[in-house]
């Protein structure tokens, strides 16, 4: 069983320990691997639970998200309360379990995948990824009914940055070309703008050059991104948060 934990906690932070022991000690036989997104960064953490539970894997995986902002209520939160937790199974199987917050299960539920509340409190820690959560996993991975009403999710953002890799490409939602390849184009995400060349393949650019070109992420449908040879897209475009629109200009 491999469980991928999807969380804001931050690179090396304790937190992943923590909430790696738990699983360890409630689903002995799972290898539990970590991926870190930006803090509250809700677009990063659903591209990534859709990009892992909809692509080829394991039969027996399991997916669990935890990003949340608490932004659902203003209002004061009383006994550490918040977003309540989420599930969904996708065509293939693969489990999937997130703190349905923003657009974490956004990208999942457009690809037609029925997301429906787990009956676990919302409440009760300040650290629920540890003390409340990975118990409703264990149990759904038994099998056990513990899920209750459908949920409706927003939709995911479109032609927008949605994920910035470790090399500082930036993954958008972009899904179709915005020009035949080899045109130069202005590429605008938030106050920069910058030329890139529509291309066929990220690399198909002379070094230094900014490529928009389907990437190596997606499922069913490529993803275009924004790739400099021997550069970062990501500094270059002031380091943009995902959600952020990005704007293409011939």
């Amino acid at each position: 069983m491999l469980v991928t934990v999807v969380a804001d906690y931050g690179f090396g932070d304790l937190a992943f320990a923590e909430v790696r022991q738990r699983f360890a000690k409630l689903i002995p036989h799972a290898d539990v691997t970590m991926v870190p997104v930006p803090a509250f960064d809700t677009v990063s953490a659903g591209f990534c639970v859709a990009q892992l539970a909809l692509t080829d894997g394991p039969l027996e995986r399991i997916v669990f998200a935890n990003v949340a902002p608490r932004e659902d209520e203003d209002d004061p939160r009383p006994d550490n309360a918040g977003e309540r937790l989420a599930a969904a199974r996708t065509e293939s199987g693969v489990l999937v379990v997130a703190v349905a917050s923003g657009a974490s299960l956004a990208f999942l539920a457009a690809e037609g995948v029925s997301v429906r509340a787990v009956k676990v409190p919302d409440a009760g820690s300040q650290f629920r990824s540890r003390d409340v959560f990975p118990a409703a996993v264990a149990a759904l991975a038994r099998g056990e009914d513990v899920l209750g009403e459908v949920l409706e999710m927003p939709a995911p953002p479109e032609n927008a940055v949605v994920y910035t890799d470790g090399y500082g490409n930036l993954k958008t939602s972009w899904h179709e070309s915005p020009a035949e390849p080899g045109t130069p184009v202005r590429v605008t995400i938030g106050d920069v703008t910058a030329e890139a060349i529509v291309s066929d393949g990220v690399f198909t650019v002379p070094a230094g050059a900014t490529s928009f070109a389907p990437g190596s992420s997606g499922w069913g449908k490529p993803f275009y991104e924004l790739l400099i040879r021997g550069g970062n897209a990501s500094e270059v475009f002031g380091r943009p948060r995902s959600g952020t629109p990005v704007e293409i200009q011939r």
